[in-house]
This record gives C-alpha cells, sequence and structure tokens, in this order.
C-alpha cells in the first residue's frame, strides 16, 4: 500500500536508478555503464543525417569529410559534459536550467528546444516514410500517416525496463553499421582523396551551407537533455571515487558509441563521394535519387536494399530517442508532465504537418532539401543549450571537485564560439539573399523575421553573461517537476474526519474500506463511492433504472449496513457515467479530506484503453489520496 501524491525528485522518474551499476567491476562494470549513449548516438545517425552527407558527398566528393569528424569531437566533448552533469548533480540540462533561469528565459529555451526536437522528428518521419517506400513501394505520404502508429512502441518498450530499449537501439545501430560496412566494401573509395579529405577547407558558399546541416545533424541540442538525463539511469556509489568511476565509465561508453556514429557518417559520405561525385552528378541530395542510383553505380542490387533496411532502422531508433528527450524538457523547464503518450503523439503530430505540406504542394521531389533545413534549424539551436551547459560544469561551489578544467572550459567555449559564430554567418546570408530577393516586399522581412534573429541574440548573450555575473550568488531554489527536499516540522497523525471510500465490488473493497478504517477510526464520517459506467448510466445518468444500476445500489448500501452495525458512521453516494469525472466531484460534494481508492495494477494496453482512473482522479482532486493494492 502507498499514499500517493509524493513525487520523486529524479529526471525520467519512472526508469530513474532503475540499473545497479554500483557493485560490478572490471568489464562488468563497463557493460553495467553502457548503454545511455548508445541511445544518444542514434541520434547522430538519424535520416537527417543521411540527406546531408548525401548532399556534401555528391557536390564536394571527399572534402567534407573533415566536418564530420570535427562534429564527432564537437559530439564527444559536449555529451561527456553532459554525462557529468547528470553524474555529479543528478539533473537534467532542461532542470539545471531552470533552477539557474528566470521562468520567461526558461519558457524561450524549452520553446526553442521543441523545435529542435520537431525538426529532429521531421527527419525522422520523412526518413521512415522513404525507407518504406525503397523497401515496399509505399507511397510517401502513406508512409508519413504510418509513421504516427510507432509511438506506441516506446511504451511497449518501456514497459519492459531501461535495459530493453537500450538493447533494442544497440540492435539497430548494428544493423545500420553492418548495412554500410558492406556499402563500403562495394563502393571500393579512394583511399587517397579520402585521406586529403581530412584537410579542413570550404570550396564555396553552398558548402558553408551543407558543413553547418552536417553539424546540426551530428551535435544535436536534444542530446544533450536526453544524455544527462539517461546516465542517471544508473544506481552508482555516491562516494567521490564512485562519482569519478561512473564520470569515467560513461566517457568510454560515449567514445564507443559516437564513434560508431562517426562511421556510419563518414561511410555514407564516402559513399556518395565514390558513387556520384565521381560519376559526375553532382546534385545527388534526395535520399531517393541516392537509392535508385546505387545498384548502377556499386554494380549490385545488394546496395539499395541494405540502403533501405538501414534507412528504417535509422528512422525508427531516433524516435524513440526523441519521445524521451521531449519529456525531458518538458518536465524540466514547464514543471508540466503529461502522458508519454500523448507527449510522443503531439511531437509526431507537429512534425508530420509541415512533411504533408511540402508533399501535397511541392511533390516527394522536394522532401531531400527539406531534410537538410531541418538539420540547418537543428544547428540553429545549438548555442542555446551548449552555453548553459559550459556553465554548469564551470560552476566551482556546484560540481565541487568535479569541476571540468580550465582547458576543458577553453575547448568548450570555442567550440560553442565556432558553432555560434557560423550560425550567425548562415544567418546574415540568408536574410541578405531573403532581402534581395523581396524586393518591394523587403519590408515584411524586416518586420516578422529580423525581431525574431534579434530576440533570439538577446536571449543568446544573456545566458551568456548572467551565469558570469551571478557566479558570486547563490543559486535560487526552484521547484522542479517532482519536488524537493522541505524542512520537515514534528511529526504528528494526521487527523481525518471525513473520509471517502471507492468500491466497485470486487476483492479490494474490504482491503480499501479496512485501510480508510485505519486512518479515521470511529470518529470519522465516511462515505461509500461507486459510479455505474453501463452505456444507458453513460447516457441517461441519473435517470438510468436498469438491473445492473439497482444492483449495484443494493451492494453499496449492504456495505453501510454492515460498517453502521459495527459503530461506523457510513452513507453512500453512487454516481453514473465516467468515473475519473465523477468521483472527484462526488469527493467535493462530500467535502472529504482523504480519498481511498483500490489499485488494480492495470499494465500498457489495459491503462491506454480503459483509461488510469488513479492518476486522473488523483490531479483532479486537492486532498490526499490513498492508493491500496493486493500483495503480489
Amino acid at each position: 500500500m502507498n499514499v500517493e501524491g509524493v513525487r520523486s525528485g529524479k529526471s525520467l522518474s519512472e526508469v530513474n536508478a532503475s540499473i545497479d551499476a554500483s557493485g560490478s567491476r572490471g568489464w562488468r562494470k563497463l557493460l553495467a555503464f553502457m548503454g545511455p549513449a548508445y541511445l544518444v548516438s542514434v541520434g547522430y545517425m538519424d535520416p537527417g543525417n543521411w540527406a546531408t552527407d548525401i548532399a556534401g558527398g555528391s557536390q564536394f566528393g571527399y572534402a567534407l569529410i573533415w566536418v564530420l569528424l570535427m562534429s564527432n569531437i564537437m559530439a564527444l566533448l559536449l555529451q561527456s559534459l553532459s554525462a557529468r552533469l547528470g553524474v555529479v548533480r543528478q539533473l537534467d540540462l532542461a532542470q539545471a536550467s531552470r533552477k539557474s533561469y528566470p521562468p520567461v528565459v526558461n519558457f524561450c529555451l524549452w520553446l526553442l528546444a521543441e523545435v529542435a526536437i520537431a525538426a529532429c522528428d521531421l527527419a525522422e518521419v520523412l526518413g521512415m516514410a522513404i525507407g518504406l517506400q525503397l523497401l515496399f513501394g509505399l507511397p510517401l505520404i502513406w508512409g508519413v500517416s504510418l509513421t504516427v502508429l510507432d509511438t506506441l512502441l516506446l511504451l511497449l518498450l518501456q514497459s519492459y525496463g531501461m535495459r530493453k530499449i537500450e538493447a533494442f537501439i544497440i540492435a539497430l545501430v548494428v544493423i545500420i553499421g553492418g548495412a554500410f560496412l558492406v556499402e563500403m566494401i562495394l563502393a571500393k573509395p579512394e583511399m587517397g582523396e579520402l585521406v586529403k579529405g581530412f584537410i579542413p577547407t570550404l570550396p564555396n558558399e553552398q558548402a558553408l551551407y551543407i558543413a553547418i546541416g552536417i553539424i546540426g545533424a551530428t551535435v544535436m541540442p536534444h542530446n544533450l537533455y536526453l544524455h544527462s538525463s539517461l546516465v542517471q539511469t544508473r544506481r552508482i556509489d555516491n562516494s567521490e571515487k564512485g562519482v569519478w568511476q561512473a564520470i569515467k565509465y560513461n566517457f568510454i561508453d560515449s567514445a564507443i558509441a559516437l564513434n560508431a556514429a562517426f562511421f556510419v557518417n563518414s561511410a555514407i559520405l564516402v559513399l556518395a563521394a565514390s558513387t556520384f561525385f565521381k560519376a559526375g552528378l553532382f546534385e545527388v541530395s534526395d535520399i531517393q535519387n541516392a537509392h535508385q542510383l546505387l545498384a548502377p553505380l556499386i554494380g549490385s542490387n545488394l546496395a539499395p536494399i541494405l540502403f533501405g533496411i538501414a534507412l528504417v532502422a535509422a528512422g525508427q531508433s531516433s524516435t524513440i530517442t526523441g519521445t524521451l528527450a521531449g519529456q525531458i524538457v518538458m518536465e524540466g523547464y514547464l514543471n508540466l508532465r503529461i502522458a508519454p503518450w500523448l507527449r510522443r503523439l503531439i511531437t509526431r503530430l507537429i512534425a508530420i504537418i509541415p512533411a504533408y505540406v511540402v508533399i501535397l504542394v511541392y511533390g516527394e521531389g522536394k522532401t531531400g532539401e527539406l531534410l537538410v533545413f531541418s538539420q540547418v534549424v537543428l544547428s540553429l539551436q545549438l548555442g542555446f543549450a551548449i552555453i548553459p551547459l559550459i556553465h554548469f560544469n564551470s560552476d566551482k561551489e556546484k560540481m565541487g571537485v568535479f569541476v571540468i578544467k580550465p582547458w576543458l572550459q577553453i575547448a568548450a567555449w570555442l567550440i560553442a564560439f565556432v558553432i555560434v559564430s557560423l550560425n550567425v554567418k548562415l544567418v546574415v546570408q540568408e536574410i541578405t539573399g531573403w532581402l534581395q530577393a523581396a524586393g518591394e516586399n523587403s519590408w515584411m522581412i524586416w518586420t516578422f523575421v529580423m525581431p525574431v534573429c534579434v530576440g533570439a541574440m538577446m536571449l543568446l548573450i544573456y545566458i551568456t553573461v548572467k551565469p558570469i555575473i551571478d557566479s558570486q550568488s547563490q543559486e535560487k531554489s526552484a521547484k522542479i517537476p517532482h519536488g524537493t527536499a522541505v524542512l520537515l516540522e514534528p511529526i504528528t497523525k494526521p487527523v481525518y474526519s471525513r473520509i471517502a471510500i471507492c468500491v466497485d465490488f470486487s476483492n479490494m473493497d474490504s482491503l480499501a474500506i479496512a485501510s480508510a478504517i485505519a486512518q479515521g477510526g470511529k470518529q470519522a464520517n465516511y462515505v461509500l463511492l461507486h459510479i455505474v459506467e453501463t452505456a444507458g448510466a453513460m447516457v441517461y445518468g441519473s435517470e438510468i433504472d436498469d438491473h445492473e444500476s439497482m444492483e449495484d445500489q443494493n451492494a453499496l448500501h449492504n456495505y453501510a449496513n454492515q460498517l453502521q452495525a459495527q459503530g461506523y458512521t457510513a452513507q453512500v453516494r453512487i454516481g453514473y457515467g465516467n468515473p475519473r469525472r465523477r468521483i472527484p466531484q462526488l469527493v467535493k460534494a462530500f467535502d472529504a479530506d482523504l480519498l481511498v481508492m483500490g489499485a488494480h495494477g492495470h499494465k500498457f494496453f489495459k491503462d491506454l484503453i480503459l483509461g488510469a482512473t488513479v492518476d486522473t482522479v488523483r490531479h483532479r482532486v486537492s486532498i490526499p489520496v490513498f492508493i491500496v493494492r493486493e500483495k503480489i
């Protein structure tokens, strides 16, 4: 039995500290920590990466492979900072931001994080739809519509625990990596030209646009939120030695996983360079075109099949991590928690709308450009996640002995400067082009676009400067979604005088009534509540007079009579229709100060179909809710 209402103060509380990594040694300890970085790494090889890698390889050959290497180094450093924040402070990036910035700033940062997640999800929607089209000939618009159904996949996996999610993701990563290993062997790249590609060069302004897209596709802002939360799924030794070990093993996990992602991205760019660029096909940026041309250029029908399989695996794996990231940023920034399936559905629907518009208005041929654009949008959000992350890891007061070294701070700020500078250059370049193209209508850009850009720049400056100004002040207290520790007053037994008890004429009734009496004794007034849920009751309410309603009324009075015979003051109330609405109404009408309910332990599909009555009711009443459950 437990009293509902006391919430955990942890990120992703459903799986927080669910995996014990404190007692293992050697290889077993490393294996215990392996997992979070693989969930993060799938964001580095999602369909958005494919579009930018194919565009870069087909237009510029091997010339931009250095951008992938630079992006991977950036990603490794930033993800290690994200993991460190989660391990040391037991806060995810969104929670730490909420404790450091004012509500208005946090709301703006949340909006930007949501834009990044929606842009990422757009790439996953298109990637899945394109993969289904390539493998099964399914029209793209149908494939986009079918992606709504994978909303349920994460819920199914979560019901089996975090390790099962990690195993599923790792299996998909192996499929993607194996497919491209075979593709690389078939493509036979020119090794001399490939090595030259590691020398930094930018042939023209279009190369800059593609390079920024590659950075945005590789270093994803939502992954920084995700990683800082996922590392908290490990239960560690909280001593100084134990925390240092956790930081070390999480870095190893990140290095292995992100190098796997680097291999996949490099393989895609090299594949495009050694086939399309070599054949003079410089304008191949669509995944569909790349798939069609692989067989004749490589000389094997296996290549396009592997390409399609890997694309579906990449899209499906990324959609899971996007859901978790969305949950983290919403809870961390807004102090708001909603059902995971609803959170997933909202994100997916937001991503589907632009996909529908582009396909229906401009045709399937424009999806490649939309994919590249989504990755540029991701890159534009990076500064708003990276800068707070660096500040939090550089805070000596909060991080203690685990604060990052000066050389690491310099490297992190250098990365932030490079990313922000490239983004500013891109924005100036794009707006200048828009103004020239708009002509007499340029006032629209000055009116609508420029204020947004100025506001974003001011926000970026604010989050950069404020922690420096406040570095000597105490971090303000902020309520996180699940509450925090408070000073305990002298503890006395709570006195309940008006207790409501929900009964449903099952074997739970006896336990619920006994638990209620244990709280109030013979001094309290009790009301027995029951809701008639028949089809007739849903339509006619209290006017219904069917057999089941009469039987329920008789049974309810039977309980009351038994209690009265034992010296308790008891009355009955019967409602009709939806229990999630009627129970709170009856509780308030009785002016109860405690509600006792029985939990039946429904799992997954029953809760999804029938609805979780207990969870809904407790949010609609303002009194303690006592949940009782039979021992299993």
